[in-house]
């Protein structure tokens, strides 16, 4: 890594260790939920939990993480949750039952709620912010390469050995985090006068929590008029529009929205949500294809994947080192376009189509996605005052997790819907298949344009400033006293 300090190498490769560890457990744990249905002989429903709670456990731990970080110091927060997601690693393998294993998913999600938001900030005080685009990239790329390797490895070790070792094979990395982490992470003064704004976090906390649950018990559109998916959804609808509110007035809130003064962060996080829609409607999407229409098993379909992440974690260096160096609309458009080409050939698919060429398909998207998905985030934040990152980074995530959640539901929903609809006109099951894929595919392509224009004005707001006066980019108004 030219041009940056050892000690933002270490750091850097210390926060890799950790990121990696969450995101190769996670992706590779979505493939056990066949295997877990007949080990425990419990419905799908009931085993969707294992995924469904880690990701409300996350989303509701997120918005902890700037009052610790601030607190405690970002180096006690963030290794206090990369010993629980070992805790948890270390329990899922041992457990006994279902509820165990979904307990210890509950725990990994809490830790990953208090890692990955810190994980920039991390990276970003080790850095001058003329290199924080290009340390970022070469976080994105374990970010990125850790979901190629888990589907593929999580695939392998479920046709050779038992589901257990899912949680044993990213132990190994966990502990070297730790290692890493406590030699090479800086210590920080904690701000011990922080106030800890309760009413804030009990409604955030409450918000996300109930729209995530109620998201994840829609399963066919008839849900959507059932009260055990309403009641959830206004309550957390109501609780986060109470926590704007509270946060409005609040002397030391617990999530600081003036942020979204900044017209680079506003943007950012507007493309980092509709980019989410796009990469976790092709993670629903093409699995339905492969699996349930064509046939292929769990790991044909990992292995179709790996050309996306392969590609994306290539491609999330060089697009670092380019935000760095030009205006940053150029490199996040051309992502955009190519996200735009692949999803349309994705949306050509047929019975007849070969596997070579989804993964090219699937290739292409990965370069987009390293081209796009991450620069904007890293754009948006690498100007914000240092102390405000960590915060800047979990409401990006928490926007992106309600966002994304939100397209996964439609998009499920309208497959559903228009499969049964075609088969009930006789059509044969992969051709309604086919049909319904050609159209959702269609519609993130759409969003994909969409976002090309917000890529350009995010580049404009960013540089804009720089060459009107040469002065640093102004930042949001100053924090309450507290």
């Amino acid at each position: 890594m030219p041009n940056v300090s050892a000690h933002g190498g270490r750091v850097l490769i210390s926060v890799l260790l950790g990121t990696f560890t969450v995101s190769l457990n996670n992706s590779a744990l979505n493939l056990a939920v066949a295997e877990l249905m007949a080990t425990f002989e419990a419905p799908a429903t009931t085993v969707s939990w294992v995924v469904t709670l880690f990701m409300i456990a996350m989303g509701m731990t997120m918005p902890l993480t700037g009052y610790l970080a601030d607190r405690f110091g970002r180096r006690h927060i963030y290794l206090l949750g990369l010993w629980g997601f070992l805790a948890g690693s270390a329990l899922g393998a041992l457990a006994q039952s279902l509820a165990g294993i979904i307990l210890a998913r509950g725990l990994q999600g809490v830790a990953a709620g208090l890692m990955i938001p810190l994980s920039l900030s991390l990276i970003f005080s080790a850095y001058p912010a003329d290199q924080r685009g290009r340390a970022s990239g070469i976080w994105g790329f374990a970010v990125m390469i850790a979901p190629a390797i888990g589907p593929s490895v999580g695939g392998l070790l479920l046709e050779i050995s038992h589901w257990r070792a899912l949680f044993l094979m990213n132990m190994p990395f966990a502990l070297l985090g730790l290692v890493c982490g406590y030699r090479n992470l800086p210590a920080e003064a904690a701000n011990r006068r922080r106030r800890f704004d309760l009413p804030g976090f009990a409604s955030i906390t409450l918000g996300m929590g109930a729209v995530l649950f109620s998201l994840s018990r829609v399963e066919t559109l008839a849900d959507l008029g059932h009260a055990r998916v309403l009641a959830p959804l206004a309550l957390g609808l109501l609780a986060l529009a109470l926590f704007v509110r509270l946060a409005r007035r609040a002397e030391a809130p617990l999530l600081d929205l003036s942020l979204f003064a900044h017209g680079g962060y506003r943007l950012s996080v507007v493309l980092a949500c509709l980019q989410s829609i796009i990469l976790f409607g092709c993670i629903l999407l093409v699995p339905l294809w492969m699996q349930n229409a064509l046939g292929f098993g769990p790991l044909t379909t990992g292995l179709t994947f790996l050309a996306t992440a392969l590609a994306a974690s290539c491609c999330s260096p060089v697009a670092g080192r380019l935000i760095d160096r030009y205006p940053p609309q150029w490199c996040i458009g051309a992502g955009l376009l190519l996200t735009l080409v692949s999803l349309a050939g994705l949306g050509t698919l047929t019975e007849a189509t070969p596997v070579w060429v989804i993964s090219a398909w699937m290739g292409l998207r990965g370069l987009g996605l390293g081209g796009a998905y991450l620069p904007c985030t890293t754009v948006g934040m690498k100007d914000l005052p240092e102390g405000s990152v960590a915060q800047a980074s979990a409401m990006n995530n928490m926007a992106r997790r309600l966002v994304s959640s939100l397209g996964i539901v439609a998009l499920s929903l309208y497959y559903d819907t228009a499969v049964q609809a075609a088969l009930q006109r006789g059509m044969p099951y992969t051709e309604a298949s086919a049909a319904a894929l050609h159209h959702a595919f269609l519609a993130l392509a759409v969003i994909a344009a969409l976002c090309l224009p917000l890529a350009w004005r995010l580049g404009r707001t960013v540089t804009a400033p720089v060459r009107a006066s040469g002065h640093d980019l102004p930042t949001a108004p100053a924090r309450r006293p507290q």
